[in-house]
């Protein structure tokens, strides 16, 4: 099925308003900065996806591209240990921010916000970890669609979804706000403002947590 013509539109527009950033950033151990203010823990314009407790003790933030292989290993090697030993068990509060690196991470980010609430953490997760049926240089809405499809969103929803101008608008104003606090890579965490950047693993962030989880 062909993209309607708002929707192709909106793909310019996502291109324009996101911009370009690295998948990355710093290698190696996590870089770590001085702790931000508590501006960083005000909501986006679209509301936050957050999972675990909201009064625990230790607040991680993630901007993630799904088009970032960074992600997707962290994603798939690291969160899960993060979700199961501390958001599960009430220590930490998470929250996904999108940080879209180039249009077709803009695209996919979109249909993200589209999805059920509920469905938005699986939708993140199988964008990432099937990047290569749809990650291309080139916008390719049909294989975008295919994954979104597997959180039973409909083509119609999808394509209504990526000329939504609030939807769009949101997510340049959450990117803006990321490069204020210095996000300049994916994946980047704030673990109670305190940043980590790159290829972080478990024991990294763990040493960051315990301190505070208590």
């Amino acid at each position: 099925m062909s993209l309607t013509r708002g929707a192709a539109a909106a793909i310019v527009l996502i291109a324009t308003a996101l911009g370009l950033s690295a998948c990355g950033g710093a290698a190696g151990p996590a870089e770590i900065a001085i702790p931000l203010k508590e501006q960083i823990l005000e909501p986006g314009p679209l509301g936050e996806r957050e999972y675990g407790n909201p009064n625990a003790p230790v607040t991680i933030i993630e901007y993630a591209s799904l088009t970032c292989p960074h992600c997707r290993n962290y994603h798939a090697k690291v969160f899960p240990k993060v979700k199961r030993q501390y958001v599960d068990t009430g220590k930490v509060r998470y929250i996904i921010r999108e940080f879209p690196i180039g249009r077709t991470a803009g695209t996919a980010a979109i249909a993200t916000r589209c999805a059920p609430e509920g469905k938005y953490l699986f939708l993140t997760e199988a964008y990432l970890s099937r990047q290569k049926e749809w990650v291309s240089q080139e916008v390719r809405p049909d294989v975008i669609y295919k994954v979104a499809e597997s959180s039973g969103m409909s083509r119609e929803t999808f394509d209504k979804c990526l000329s939504n101008q609030t939807i769009i608008d949101g997510l340049t104003e959450v990117k803006q706000r990321g490069r204020k606090y210095g996000v300049i890579g994916t994946p980047t965490l704030f673990i109670n403002g305190q940043k980590a950047q790159g290829e972080v693993t478990f024991e990294e962030i763990k040493a960051m947590i315990e301190p505070q989880a208590s």
